[in-house]
């Protein structure tokens, strides 16, 4: 099976890739590498530097022919969208089309489409959030993220294109950039162990849903399987964490001896999301394995082993 993976040389998109090829897929990468960073890359991939706005992508799938299109690539900063929300619809809405019309007309048979249980459904009407949770976005890159959605259904019914979108809570683990747009676990991460101040947003009860990325890997080839049904899962572990409680774990893991200071809370920014993962339990079959403290720990261990190249 041959897998275009946008974004593949990202923080998330590159353990999916590693996902696929350990499973003996055939992958290639699409990536310009912006956010995303070349030492990410799998080397059994092929790799394409190209924007998924560029109508060169075009001559991509007419060479590769793909079977599946799982696409990771997108202005994932939600503070950037509020302040150029035109850069993040461009990216996330017109990039994605350009894919979707891609695959419409070379035959792609699968598009797994990454979105965002974090920001889609905007402030929670109950916790956790199912899908059938009402979408009300309260950022663009909340509403950028669930427009291609609605493109996804009408694709699927006006051109036959079989889609599983995944919406993911907050992914966290290795190759998260501390330097980046990355969330609250890198960036203090990172302050942590280069003796740094951490900084936190508000007064820190904002609680998020914490998921490995090495679990998000495994609902991406879980996803693949034809037989499960067109749709939209939620990733996530179902438990409210609050960033004060990551504060003082990752204090407690680094053993870094420095107070925290707090900044105002940023604009766009949900107060508490976590979300039902049972639809992807009873149809991917998919379930967190790894628990919030180990995958801290072997965080912490990760930017310990390469903090020279993550500029810490």
């Amino acid at each position: 099976m041959k897998i275009i993976v946008t974004g593949g040389a990202g923080f998330i998109g590159s353990h999916v890739v590693d996902q696929y090829i350990h499973n003996g897929f055939d992958v290639i990468v699409i990536d310009d590498l912006s956010t995303g960073h070349a030492q990410n890359l799998n080397p059994l991939a092929k790799f394409y530097k190209l924007d998924i706005c560029d109508p060169a992508v075009e001559a991509i799938f007419d060479k590769e022919r793909p079977d599946v299109v799982n696409h990771h690539a997108a202005q994932m900063d939600v503070r950037r969208s509020v302040t150029d929300p035109i850069f993040d619809a461009h990216t996330n809405i017109l990039g994605s089309l350009n894919l979707l019309e891609c695959s419409r007309k070379y035959g792609v048979q699968r598009f797994i489409y990454v979105s965002s249980g974090g920001a889609v459904y905007g402030e929670p009407d109950y916790l956790p959030c199912d899908e059938l949770h009402p979408v009300a976005p309260i950022c663009p890159y909340g509403a950028s993220k669930h427009t291609v959605e609605h493109y996804l259904y009408m694709y699927h019914l006006n051109y036959g294109l079989q889609y599983i979108v995944l919406r993911y809570a907050n992914v966290y683990g290795p190759r998260q950039d501390p330097l980046g747009e990355a969330g609250v676990v890198a960036i203090f991460t990172g302050h942590m162990l280069s003796g740094g101040q951490v900084v936190i947003n508000g007064d820190g009860e904002q609680k998020r849903d914490y998921v490995n990325v090495r679990d998000c890997a495994a609902a991406n080839f879980l996803a693949v399987d034809g037989k499960i049904e067109t749709g939209i899962y939620n990733l996530g572990t179902g438990i409210g964490t609050s960033v004060n409680e990551i504060y003082h774990l990752l204090k407690k893991i680094t053993g870094f001896s420095m107070d925290a200071i707090h900044a105002p809370a940023k604009l766009g920014e949900t107060r508490h999301i976590f979300l039902d993962a049972t639809k992807a339990k009873n149809f991917l079959h998919w379930t967190p394995t790894i628990s919030l403290e180990q995958g801290l720990s072997e965080l912490v261990e990760y930017f310990r082993a390469n903090d020279a190249s993550l500029g810490l």
